[in-house]
């Protein structure tokens, strides 16, 4: 049974949406608004982390708190993934840092991997996958099996805006992966865009345009 899509609802959530959305904002208030984005979805995501009891002492007495358990990889397809990596490395900042690279074929529309490098038999225990689109979902699909085949046994995928053709392959293909979005739209178009979207993020954030 897929897990259903996490779908963040939170006021600062919707204002920044429109910061990314609209075409006049400048590539500094879209990294703004994406980190804002970013931070809000991390948050929701890394809910559920395993943690594990640990005595600390406080000023007054010791006690017991929760820290968390285990390697945390945090993994963004290149290149717009990289601008949500600090603003998730805020909640934690000791994950792992892993990059995965692919590009889309304007024909085909699929994915072509040109950087992947995991390295063997040392997989991180849970993996948070980034990248701002998740749109006809085969870069999303291309880095959660180059994780599974890694070894990674709790995945999760992160996206600012979705599509329905995207999430629906997600879903059928790895149906134990966790969704995060901030806002599922209506379709993508001709050439696979997501309408209404927000155009290229990767464009937008890093202000380079990709020929």
């Amino acid at each position: 049974m897929s897990e259903p899509v996490q779908l963040l609802s939170h006021a600062i959530a919707r204002d920044a949406l429109c910061a990314l959305r609209d075409t006049h904002s400048r590539p500094a208030q879209f990294r703004e608004a994406l980190g804002r984005l970013t931070t809000l979805l991390a948050a929701q995501a890394t809910s559920g982390l395993r943690t594990v009891p640990r005595k600390v002492e406080t000023p007054l007495c010791d006690c017991i708190g929760e820290a968390l358990q285990g390697r945390i990889g945090v993994v963004p397809i290149l290149r717009a993934g990289l601008s949500m990596v600090d603003p998730f490395l805020s909640l934690l900042p000791d994950a792992e840092v892993w990059h995965l690279g692919f590009y889309r074929d304007e024909e085909t529309l699929q994915p072509v991997s040109y950087y992947q490098k995991l390295p063997q038999g040392k997989p991180v225990e849970e993996a948070f996958v980034l990248d701002p689109m998740l749109a006809t979902g085969g870069s999303a699909a291309a880095a959660l099996r180059d994780l599974q085949n890694w070894g990674v046994p709790r995945l999760h995928f992160l996206g600012i805006l979705g599509a329905p053709e995207g999430l629906q392959r997600l879903q059928e293909e790895f149906p134990t992966v966790t969704i995060h979005l901030c806002a599922l739209d209506e379709r993508l178009n001709e050439q696979g865009y997501i309408v209404p979207g927000l155009g290229d993020a990767g464009d937008r954030a890093f202000n380079a345009t990709a020929e």
